[in-house]
C-alpha cells in the first residue's frame, strides 16, 4: 500500500487515524521488549540453577543469536511478500510461548535449543514490528522511529521490574514467563486490527530478486554501525546482572539494579531521540552516543562499586539508545530496496555484534575476568564514533 493511498485512506476514515496506528505499533514493540526483558531479568537465577560457569554460559547464550542470524535471510521475504502485520500475527505469539520453553530448561542443552527457538521467532518478530514502524514513520512524515524503541525499551524496564518482583516473591521462571504470555496476549488481541496494512515493497516494475543478493552498500556500512551497538547492547542485556553480581558484589536483592538503570536510560534516550535528531541531526547524534557507551563500560570497568557502576550502566543505556532506531530508520528510507529486505540486511550485520558480543564477554572473562571483557566490549562505542563520520548516507542529516 502507497503512502498516497494509506493517506487518503485515513482522511476518509477507511483505517485507523494516524495516532491509534501509532499506538498499536508501539504497543508492539512494548509485547516483544517484554518478553526480551523477562528472559534477561532472569539469567542469573536460571546460571545458578543449572550450575553453569562464565564460559558456559556464554556458550549456550549463543544459541539464541545464532536463531536470529539464521532467520533473517527468510524474515525480510515473508515480510514482503506477506505483509508485516500478517506476519506479525503469527510471529509475536510464538516469540511470547518460546519464551515459556525457556522456564522449563533444566538441563544447559535444554536451555541452548530453548533459546534457538527464542531467537528464530525473535527476529521474525523484529523484522515485522520494524517495517511497521517504518510505514508508520512514512505516514507522520517525521523522525518517530526512536520513540518505537522507546516502547520496547519501556519494556524492558517493566519486564525488569516485574522479574525483581518475581524474583523477591520466589516465583519460579517458568510461572514468570507464564504471566508475561498472558499480557503480550492481551495486548495482541486489542492492537492487530489497527497495524498498517499492505506488503511493502511489491512494486511491480520492480526487478525479480534473487534470493541472495550483494548487499547494498549504503545498508552495510548502517548494518556494520548497528554491529558495534549491538555488541554493546548484548553485553548488558546478558551480562550486566552477572557483572553486579559477581564484580560489583551487589546484594542479592540488587543484583538487577544495574540492568534496571541500564534500561531505564535506554528508554529515556530513546523517548528524545526524535527530538534531538531534528536539533543536532543524526550524524552528531550518533557519535555522541559511540562516546557514551565507551565512556560508561570503562567506568564500570575501573569503578566497580555499586553506585559508580549504576551510573555508568545508566550512561551505557543513553548512549546504546538512539543507535538501532537510526540506522534502522535510515534503512527504511532507503529507496533502492524494500523496507523488509532493507530491515533485514541491517540486521543481518547488526545482529552479529549479538551473535559475538555475549559469548566473547563469557570466554574473555574465563581467561581473565569480567571486567576485561567488558573493557572490551567499551572499545565498540569508539568504532561507532568513528565509523559515522564515513558513513555517507548520515552526511546531510
Amino acid at each position: 500500500m502507497t503512502q498516497q493511498l494509506q493517506t487518503q485512506l485515513i482522511e476518509t476514515e477507511l483505517i485507523p487515524d494516524k495516532n491509534r496506528i501509532r499506538i498499536a505499533v508501539a504497543l508492539v514493540y512494548f509485547c516483544m521488549g517484554l518478553c526480551f526483558s523477562s528472559w534477561a531479568s532472569r539469567i542469573p537465577d536460571i546460571k545458578t540453577a543449572l550450575n553453569l560457569s562464565d564460559a558456559m554460559l556464554g556458550s549456550i547464550l549463543f544459541a539464541l543469536p545464532v536463531g536470529q542470524f539464521l532467520m533473517m535471510p527468510f524474515s525480510g521475504r515473508l515480510v514482503t511478500r506477506f505483509g508485516s502485520h500478517k506476519v506479525l500475527l503469527f510471529a509475536l505469539p510464538v516469540y511470547a510461548l518460546c519464551l515459556s520453553n525457556v522456564g522449563l530448561a533444566r538441563e544447559g542443552w535444554q536451555l541452548t535449543i530453548a533459546l534457538f527457538l527464542f531467537g528464530l521467532a525473535g527476529n521474525l518478530c523484529n523484522i515485522s514490528i520494524n517495517t511497521q514502524g517504518v510505514s508508520t514513520e512514512r505516514l507522520f512524515q517525521r523522525p518517530i522511529m526512536a520513540s518505537f524503541h522507546g516502547g520496547w525499551s519501556l519494556a524492558g524496564f517493566t519486564g525488569a521490574l516485574i522479574g525483581l518482583l518475581m524474583i523477591n516473591l520466589k516465583v519460579a521462571p517458568y510461572w514468570h514467563f507464564l504471566t508475561v504470555i498472558l499480557i503480550v496476549g492481551i495486548i495482541v488481541w486489542f492492537n492487530y486490527p489497527f497495524l498498517v496494512k499492505g506488503k511493502p515493497g511489491t512494486n511491480p516494475d520492480e526487478p525479480k530478486r534473487k534470493f541472495f543478493n550483494k548487499p547494498d552498500g549504503i545498508l552495510l556500512q548502517l548494518g556494520i554501525i548497528g554491529f558495534c551497538s549491538m555488541a554493546s547492547e548484548g553485553a548488558m542485556f546478558d551480562w550486566s546482572g552477572v557483572y553486579f553480581k559477581d564484580v560489583v558484589k551487589a546484594p542479592s536483592s540488587l543484583v538487577i539494579l544495574g540492568y534496571t538503570s541500564f534500561m531505564i536510560m535506554m528508554a529515556t534516550g530513546r523517548f528524545v531521540a526524535d527530538y534531538l535528531i531534528s536539533k543536532i541531526g543524526r550524524k552528531r547524534l550518533l557519535q555522541i552516543c559511540g562516546v557514551m557507551i565507551s565512556s560508561g563500560l570503562f567506568t564500570a570497568v575501573f569503578f566497580p562499586y555499586l553506585i559508580p557502576s549504576t551510573i555508568a550502566f545508566m550512561v551505557v543505556g543513553l548512549g546504546v539508545s538512539s543507535i538501532v532506531p537510526t540506522v534502522y530508520s535510515a534503512a527504511g528510507r532507503h529507496s533502492k530496496v524494500p523496507p523488509g529486505i532493507a530491515l533485514a540486511t541491517v540486521s543481518s550485520v547488526s545482529f552479529l555484534g549479538f551473535l559475538m558480543g555475549p559469548p566473547l564477554i563469557g570466554y574473555i572473562s574465563e581467561a581473565a575476568g569480567l571486567r576485561y571483557s567488558f573493557a572490551v566490549i567499551g572499545v565498540f562505542g569508539i568504532g561507532i564514533t568513528l565509523l559515522v563520520s564515513r558513513v555517507r548516507a548520515l552526511q546531510n542529516d
